[in-house]
């Protein structure tokens, strides 16, 4: 009896374990709750989060530059063992001697970059150790305790200064563009959910239309054989029999090829089965052409893109200016230093050291390359500036006729959605009046093809409401149902 119960729980818990599966398995899915899988855990998703953190980094580098940098410097053992020249002052004959030394080096640095001026300011400490082994043994030390050098271009290109100007906007449009991107992500899944959707009710209607020519089809069989229908409306039936076995094998094929691809999409494998839920209803929605193009221009990374655009131009013509005719580098060292045979004297009443420099440089004669540089800058700068003109234009175009015909999309689902009942209703009319025997098949056939082409008319229509509404918010990061802007915790992506 014990062996028969113990038998018996463990047939049951492997049956509710097994049943569990099943059911984890299995996903019901709206069309918010199939977005929201897309962008939790699609590949498409995981993509853009990286792409974005790419964008962070080279932004935390841009920021480095301006903040304090500690380095350390050294070279150690630095052998030399070879013959040099030395050349007699006198007679000028040169003699070869024997140089055999040994030379270390460490040095710690503190370096500042000055954005405004484009000059480096740095304060170090170095100490050298030169070991010489012949003709006799010796070892002497030279020590930095401090120096402070200053060295700034005078009428150079000052990168840092147009970094300082670019950086922070390329950050800004990384942002935009993680949001757009996910927008895209949305305006996919939701043609594929759609798609799919639309394979299903299609498979659906065929095995539907199966069951009712087949059931007709016997009717009409025995009508026949009393005379009451033609052989040729019989083979109408027989025909329109055949066409719905057909059309159910390559609707399942559709349903099954489209059901994949969502699933690849969203991250799911072969053994997850979807079952997606058809919106019921859409939210009345009215936009206005005006608030679309602004919120597009303010939100999106398209604005951002035209101010990078036209700055990297103006960076482009002031690096050539820069390039272009008299360059000087001013170089200002101070500090203290000393040297003794001894390490312990090597620090002791060390003398100051002052050092100034200024480098010019200037092309006598260069046959016009620097002015053809500036001036190819300059080209260049003014087709960048009418480029994003008629970018400008053209987005504001595509802009209006997105939004006319996302607000006539309203008006089309509401009238696909009453043709879609009333032609259902006629069907069924058709179909009864045919079993009274007062429809030809004609009649039938023509009113099934019409319920058939009106279901699959509303969605369309729905897939195209939607489509049209996403797209645009992807145009303007803005939600028009909630009335607020998209955005993203991105401090939890750079976190994780």
């Amino acid at each position: 009896m014990k062996k028969t119960l113990l038998l018996f729980l463990i047939i049951g818990g492997v049956a509710f374990a097994s049943n569990m599966d099943a059911q984890n398995l299995s996903r019901r899915l709206t069309l918010f709750e199939t977005i929201y899988t897309a962008h939790e855990q699609s590949p498409s998703s995981l993509m853009a989060k990286h792409s974005f953190l790419g964008s962070y980094w080279e932004y935390r580098s841009y920021k480095a530059q301006y903040l304090p940098s500690l380095n350390l410097n050294a070279t150690l053992g630095q052998f030399n063992r070879s013959l040099i020249p030395l050349q007699n002052s006198e007679t000028g004959n040169i003699n070869y001697v024997q140089n055999n030394n040994m030379y270390n080096n460490i040095s710690l640095s503190v370096d500042q970059n000055i954005a405004l001026t484009g000059g480096k300011l740095s304060v170090y400490t170095q100490l050298y150790r030169l070991d010489q082994y012949s003709p006799h043994r010796s070892i002497t030390y030279n020590s930095q305790p401090i120096n402070i050098t200053y060295i700034q271009p005078l009428r150079a290109y000052n990168s840092l200064k147009w970094q300082k100007k670019t950086s922070p906007k390329e950050y800004e449009k990384a942002k935009r563009v993680y949001l757009e991107t996910m927008e895209g992500i949305t305006v996919t899944v939701t043609s594929l959910f759609f798609s799919t959707i639309l394979a299903q009710q299609q498979l659906d209607m065929a095995n539907k239309n199966y069951q009712n020519a087949e059931a007709l089809y016997k009717i009409a069989k025995e009508r026949y054989e009393i005379g009451n229908v033609t052989q040729s409306e019989l083979l109408q039936l027989e025909l329109r029999l055949l066409n719905e076995g057909l059309a159910i094998n390559e609707y399942q094929l559709q349903v099954d090829k489209n059901k994949l691809q969502l699933k690849t999409y969203l991250g799911y494998n072969d053994a997850v089965e979807l079952e997606l839920v058809l919106p019921d209803s859409i939210p009345t929605i009215m936009m206005d052409v005006a608030e679309v193009v602004d919120l597009s221009y303010a939100n999106s990374s398209f604005g951002l893109t035209q101010e990078l655009s036209i700055l990297y131009a103006e960076q482009a013509v002031a690096q050539a200016k820069a390039n272009r005719g008299l360059s000087a580098t001013l170089n200002a060292q101070f500090g203290l230093t000393q040297q003794n045979e001894s390490f312990r004297y090597a620090y002791k009443n060390p003398m100051d050291q002052e050092i100034i420099s200024l480098g010019l440089s200037f092309p006598i004669l260069d046959w016009g390359l620097g002015k053809g540089r500036v001036k190819t800058a300059k080209s260049r700068e003014n087709v960048v500036r009418t480029q994003a003109e008629l970018d400008n234009a053209e987005r504001r175009q595509d802009l209006m006729i997105k939004v006319v015909q996302f607000n006539n999309q309203t008006r089309q689902c509401q009238i696909s959605s009453k043709a879609d009942s009333i032609a259902e209703q006629r069907y069924e009319a058709v179909r009864e009046r045919f079993v009274n025997g007062t429809a030809t098949v004609t009649d039938l056939n023509t009113a099934q093809s019409e319920k058939d082409e009106a279901a699959q008319r509303y969605i369309n229509e729905l897939s195209k409401y939607w489509n049209y509404y996403y797209t645009l918010r992807q145009l303007t990061l803005y939600d028009f149902i909630s009335r607020t802007n998209i955005s993203a915790e991105f401090d939890k992506i750079i976190g994780d």
